[in-house]
């Protein structure tokens, strides 16, 4: 038998479908955190520097909240809220993946 698997994707949207939070973005706030530069995190994702803040202003405009406080010295991090968005995004993710995986092994699995 040939083995496959699903594979999706989640995004939380606006009404007009644009997106708010998602993989990228996710990775964005992520890398962030990690090299606490969104400079270095363009340059990690292939992005702008532009393209980035872009995605996080954003966010940031939609939920009302700012994502990441950046300083010239003091260099960028995630702020409380910040890390609430990503938590709350990441256990989201989490559960619709364990959704998903039962709902594929119910239809797809076969008695052998």
């Amino acid at each position: 038998m040939v083995s496959f698997k699903l594979k999706s994707r989640q995004w939380i949207v606006d009404e007009q479908d644009r997106i708010i939070m998602g993989e990228g973005r996710k990775e964005i706030l992520e890398t962030i955190e990690r090299t606490g530069s969104i400079n270095q995190t363009a340059k990690l994702m292939k992005m702008s520097y532009k393209g980035v803040w872009g995605k996080i202003k954003a966010t940031e405009e939609y939920y009302k909240i700012r994502v990441v406080h950046a300083d010239r010295k003091a260099g960028s991090r995630l702020t409380e809220e910040g890390k609430a968005l990503l938590g709350k995004y990441s256990l989201l993710k989490e559960r619709c993946l364990k959704a998903e995986d039962r709902i594929f092994k119910r239809i797809f699995e076969t008695d052998e």
